[in-house]
């Protein structure tokens, strides 16, 4: 009997993960201005595979609800990536870019995150340096 965790993945696990800049991950991780399923979508393709063997997109929103083990729908994946290509999170891959970009794969880039909306921590918590 098979079982999902049997199965060899369809897309490489890397050895190890990509390097990002862990400051710019971490903002682009609580960034306010992204729902929380853009933010994991994000997280995955950041981290979940090794540089240039990420699924395209198209072939992510394709897989079938089974193999999604019935996890959100394609329309809802799409509108979370079309979050993230807004704000730049998400650029296409000019060297897989076709005419209409479709089935483009999309290359992440954390620069946005330098702009990003995070929670202010409320006044009087924290540490404080008042010199004494």
């Amino acid at each position: 009997m098979s079982t999902p965790d049997t199965l060899a993945p369809r897309w490489p696990v890397p050895s190890a993960p990509p390097v990002h800049d862990p400051v710019l991950f971490a903002r682009a991780m609580r960034d306010m201005r992204l729902t929380w399923r853009a933010r994991g979508i994000l997280a995955e393709l950041a981290v979940g595979y090794a540089s240039g063997e990420a699924p395209a997109i198209g072939e992510l929103v394709a897989l079938t609800r089974d193999e999604r083990l019935a996890a959100e729908g394609r329309e809802a994946f799409r509108t979370a990536v079309g979050e993230l290509r807004s704000l730049g999170y998400l650029t296409p891959d000019a060297t897989t870019a076709s005419a209409s970009g479709v089935g483009a794969r999309l290359v992440v880039d954390l620069a946005p995150a330098e702009d990003a909306c995070l929670i202010p921590q409320p006044y009087g918590y924290g540490t404080v340096m008042d010199g004494g």
